[in-house]
């Protein structure tokens, strides 16, 4: 009994050659290629190409209901949702030493540092973690190192675009966080 038989899509085990059987002669099976050549080849160096023949399967069932005027109706259309027209308002983190802690008396310039950054980066995993777009850390008008360190943190992260906040809401002590939802 043959293990293939004609219009069985087949591939060669040793060779880069799949193909459709024509001629069936014993145990050697004459196959079309895709370049067109006709290849002989025994039964044991060959194996079914199952996914090209589940296509043919299909497609053979199709032409078979098409044949027979079966008719498809087609889906109604749904309506299109659509997008909001004004974007959710970003979370805001304030990163003012007096609003993250009650008593700031004794504490050194890098502790306060510290307890900020840990803030923040604690704030932006939350928002990470929950998949919120938009974030602005407000951090004040000062000397500059605070921004420095957060400009620092948000690097660290492909997946976040950081630029100033909005000027008329925050002055020039703010950054905004985008957080993009879909890299790879």
């Amino acid at each position: 009994m043959s293990k293939f038989t004609i219009g069985d899509y087949v591939m060669a085990l040793d060779d880069d050659i799949e193909g459709k059987v024509v001629k069936v002669a014993s145990s050697t099976y004459t196959l079309l290629s895709r370049d067109g050549f006709e290849v002989s080849y025994e039964e044991n160096e060959l194996v079914l190409d199952k996914s090209k023949q589940e296509r043919l399967d299909f497609t053979d069932n199709f032409s078979v209901l098409a044949s027979q005027n079966t008719e498809f109706k087609k889906r109604p259309k749904q309506a299109a949702i659509k997008k909001k027209e004004k974007l959710a308002p970003p979370m805001e983190v304030d990163l003012h030493i007096h609003k993250l802690i009650k008593n700031q008396k004794g504490m050194t310039n890098y502790d306060m540092l510290t307890i900020q950054m840990d803030t923040a980066k604690r704030q932006l995993e939350f928002a990470i973690s929950k998949r919120i777009p938009r974030l602005v850390f407000i951090h004040g008008v000062g000397q500059g190192v605070l921004r420095a360190e957060l400009e620092y943190l948000f690097r660290r992260y492909e997946s976040i675009r950081y630029q100033d906040g909005d000027y008329k809401k925050y002055g020039v002590g703010a950054i905004e966080v985008n957080i993009l939802q879909n890299v790879r």
